[in-house]
């Protein structure tokens, strides 16, 4: 990778460029953007607030040197819906700040003691099945709702066909899309899902009637319980762990070496700092947005300003009452679809890390690590009672990292 004296050559940034084209870096993230509240039934506008409020965040904390926008991982979206499930979103939202800090320590750990510790402690072979459960653990969801087992207004024949067009629609973007409407695809299938339920007549238009114009964002303070932090903390092994690819690939992009400058401890500070920011209005996590480093790569936008004005956009738009309203009358079908190949593109990702590890998950102590995730994470084991009780992905997680720690490594051949 080379330095900054040799990086790509910047389009002439005239105020109505930036101004058009960090609101076109909205609409590439904003269908992924949406999705994550939607889905886990916390506010769409509050997202949108958290989103440019904490990329604003990372970039004072990176002397705005990065072209990236921050939004909602969807790491998070399994385990936030089943802690909202068991706790509600309060206590969901301490737990969500709680993972935050989590980024801030392991920021000033990567300053001190640098990255080996955290390969060490993180390895393939605990990382790739832990992205597997937080894929898998909630597929049953994603089917309920495709086939319309949460919604007592739509039957099984009008939800199969909503969520098998918006599934449709979101696979051929994916795979055939070209340039931009390549990065489009959650949107796309949004779109067709929405259009498709206003014509089978199963939206409802009253929320969006009775809504404001402008109106303040449905703020949430977060709670704190002692289950709901356990539950979420482990959750931020994956997002931390992927922010390194993000820095290295948008760093590809632009040829700038962002591990080194600004450095990998102050861009994971940043994401820390907009989680915990997020967390505090009721918002879902941040994190760094793989959709906006496609967008970067076609439109060679690599001036980080873009981005200010991407967030600013955002903000104004989240106190659109009426955007708010709009989204929330997606029917459950039309996500469901989307849910279906979401989750198990998650879990491909943490299949992915294991094959190109390159372990042999046959070995005996690979073998016992990677079993148990999958098992204990999937299954829905549980250790303890009331409070203090650790389940799903966080207790996979914690499994995988303990045998990690306590097994010999497997003897050279």
């Amino acid at each position: 990778m080379t330095d900054d004296t040799t990086a790509p050559a910047m389009p002439t940034d005239t105020p109505l460029r930036t101004l058009l084209v960090g609101a076109q870096m909205l609409f590439v993230a904003f269908g992924a953007l949406v999705l994550v509240p939607l889905l886990t039934g916390l506010d769409p506008n509050v997202a949108l607030f958290t989103a440019g409020v904490g990329t604003l965040v990372f970039h004072a904390v990176t002397g705005a040197s990065v072209p990236v926008f921050l939004a909602s991982s969807f790491a998070f979206i399994a385990p936030i819906q089943s802690s909202v499930e068991s706790f509600g979103i309060p206590a969901t939202l301490g737990g969500m700040l709680a993972a935050g800090l989590v980024y801030v320590l392991i920021s000033q750990l990567v300053r001190l003691k640098g990255t080996a510790w955290l390969h060490r402690l993180l390895p393939p072979v605990v990382v790739g099945p832990v992205i597997m459960v937080i894929g898998l653990a909630l597929a049953p969801v994603a089917v309920d709702m495709a086939t319309g087992q949460t919604s007592e207004t739509i039957g099984y024949g009008r939800a199969i066909t909503l969520s098998m067009a918006s599934l449709l629609v979101t696979l051929v973007l994916a795979v055939f899309g070209r340039g931009l409407i390549r990065l489009v695809p959650i949107m796309g299938g949004i779109v067709t899902g929405y259009a498709l339920s206003m014509m089978m007549g199963v939206v409802d238009f009253t929320p969006v009637r009775e809504a404001s114009w402008l109106a303040l964002p449905e703020f949430t303070a977060p709670t704190f319980h002692w289950a709901a932090v356990l539950f979420m903390i482990p959750v931020a092994i994956a997002p931390a762990v992927e922010h390194i690819g993000d820095m290295v690939a948008i760093g590809s992009v632009t040829r700038r070496h962002y591990l080194e400058k600004p450095g990998l401890h102050r861009t994971l500070l940043g994401d820390g700092l907009a989680t915990c920011t997020a967390a505090l209005f009721g918002g879902p996590p941040n994190t760094t947005y793989s959709e906006v480093t496609g967008a970067v790569t076609l439109t060679r936008a690599f001036n980080p300003r873009i981005m200010l004005v991407t967030a600013a956009i955002a903000i104004v738009l989240s106190f659109l009452g009426k955007l708010g309203a709009v989204l929330q009358t997606i029917p459950a079908p039309v996500m469901g679809g989307i849910m279906t190949l979401l989750f198990g593109s998650i879990a491909v990702v943490g299949m992915n890390t294991l094959v190109r590890a390159g372990s042999a998950l046959t070995a005996s102590r690979n073998l016992v690590v990677v079993s148990l995730i999958l098992v204990f994470g999937i299954g829905g084991m549980q250790f303890g009672d009331g409070q203090f009780t650790l389940q799903g992905v966080s207790l996979a997680a914690l499994v995988g990292i303990g045998l990690n720690w306590v097994l010999p490594p497997e003897p050279e051949a």
